[in-house]
């Protein structure tokens, strides 16, 4: 998993205020959307999770936060200050499922080798693969290394 660039710190005493649409956007895409990834166009884990799911079958909404979508306002360092105050992490990527959130990168593929992935696809009705035998952690970039299974 990537660690994003921080968002602006609040002034000293000062709360930090989220942008009301990138909290709406952020609730929306998590409620309508089965599958939702939250990534960097540039980003090596990102797309560890997008050849996971290519190779699955699994359709989801990417959510380029770095991409030129987003660039306006800002609107991606909005979405990305709601996610790093929701969950605790400022990483990326955080994917969702039916919902619920699975984490990062590597989160998700601990999830896949244990079941838990595949059991919230189902709970939730999310079609994907089920003959494709993958190791997800094959998908990382090459310059890491290999986790040994547990």
């Amino acid at each position: 998993d990537v660690q994003a660039p921080a968002a602006p710190a609040p002034a000293a005493g000062e709360p930090a205020e989220l942008d009301p649409d990138a909290v709406r956007f952020v609730d929306e895409a998590i409620a309508n959307e089965p599958v939702v990834l939250f990534a960097l166009e540039w980003c090596e884990f990102c797309w560890s999770v997008r050849k996971l799911f290519s190779k699955l079958g699994v359709s989801y909404l990417s959510v380029d936060l770095d991409s030129v979508e987003y660039q306006e306002n800002d609107r991606g360092g909005k979405i990305r200050a709601v996610l790093a105050d929701r969950l605790g992490v400022s990483t990326i990527p955080q994917i969702f499922i039916g919902g619920h959130h699975m984490g990062g990168c590597t989160d998700l593929f601990e999830a896949m080798r244990s079941g838990v992935m595949q059991e919230r696809m189902r709970e939730r009705g999310i079609a994907w693969d089920t003959s494709v035998d993958v190791d997800p952690y094959a998908l990382l970039p090459k310059w890491l290394q290999p986790r040994k299974s547990a």
